[in-house]
């Protein structure tokens, strides 16, 4: 089963789907740590873009989340 991340936008938030997924959303992890490792290199870049929470599906179950991006 592949994991990926749920992006939350803050309101008025300008972002597009194109520049969220330029931002690597959409990508899609073999295991967890892999996805983990991803958001911990990417949170800053989310930020910028305008999201506020993240949460982690592993197909479509939650595993985590939603989970603020304003605190990391």
């Amino acid at each position: 089963m592949a994991y990926w991340w749920y992006a939350e936008l803050a309101p008025g938030s300008e972002a597009s789907a194109d520049d969220l997924a330029g931002a690597g959303l959409g990508m899609r992890f073999d295991d967890q740590p892999s996805a983990e490792e991803w958001l911990s290199s990417f949170y800053l870049d989310l930020q910028d873009l305008g999201v506020t929470q993240i949460s982690l599906f592993e197909a479509d179950r939650l595993i985590y989340g939603p989970m603020s991006l304003a605190d990391a």
